[in-house]
């Protein structure tokens, strides 16, 4: 069932809420428990202050995870407006098959799963509980939020700028356990990487999935070792 894309002021409005609460901090898919990556780059010195931490964010953004989950997300969107709910399943499995280590894999497909069944129980409806008969197991996370927010007929370009940012401050918040790095330092890395933001999730929503592709060797060695780091806080 395709899902029409509400366009009155009031319905603006509440898409608006909706994404922000679906992408705060307090929605309960447990982002607060991964750093992907950023606990490994702290401890080898990778990261050490806001401009190595600017530097990675802005590789993982461009180069890495960032990028493929913006036009994952875009595309699990366009597979439930376009009536098209059975290519959800093929997004997910490509989706899942990206993680390149354990850790990463979990980071995925727990926020998504988690993510999926609290809004099945919050914001229900006809699209999005037809769309959760085929996912049954693990699911992507940008997989998970792209067709919900299909699902519930919201707009796409907002989607995907809002999952960039989202996903940028969850991890220079996970900076800020890890890293000797401050509240100011990370809210500049923030504003830094705003633009860059902007202009990936341009890119994305126009993308096919021929496009994906991450280059963040480093990243994705470190996730492997830290599955055995010493001292870790975090999950991945």
């Amino acid at each position: 069932m395709a899902a029409a894309i509400t366009t009155t002021p009031m319905g603006e409005s509440l898409d608006a809420l909706r994404l922000m609460a679906w992408l705060s901090p307090g929605y309960p898919v447990g982002a607060y428990a991964y750093s992907h990556g950023l606990e490994w780059a702290a401890e080898t010195g990778d990261v050490r202050d806001e401009a190595s931490l600017t530097a990675w964010l802005a590789d993982v953004c461009e180069h890495g995870a960032l990028r493929n989950d913006l036009i994952l997300a875009a595309q699990a969107h366009r597979a439930v407006t376009s009536a098209e709910p059975g290519r959800i399943v093929a997004i997910n499995d490509l989706a899942l098959a990206l993680a390149p280590s354990r850790e990463l894999h979990l980071e995925t497909s727990q926020q998504g799963r988690s993510f999926l069944d609290a809004t099945l129980g919050a914001w229900p409806c006809e699209a999005l509980t037809a769309l959760a008969g085929p996912l049954p197991g693990p699911v992507a996370y940008p997989v998970a939020v792209g067709a919900a927010a299909g699902a519930h007929g919201m707009a796409r370009r907002p989607l995907i700028a809002a999952y960039g940012l989202a996903f940028v401050q969850t991890l220079v918040s996970a900076a800020l356990r890890a890293a000797p790095v401050g509240q100011a330092a990370g809210t500049r890395v923030i504003a830094a990487l705003a633009p860059r933001i902007v202009l990936l999730a341009e890119d994305a929503c126009d993308a096919d999935l021929d496009a994906i592709g991450s280059a963040t060797f480093r990243l994705d060695l470190g996730s492997f070792r830290h599955e055995t780091q010493y001292s870790r806080i975090f999950r991945s």
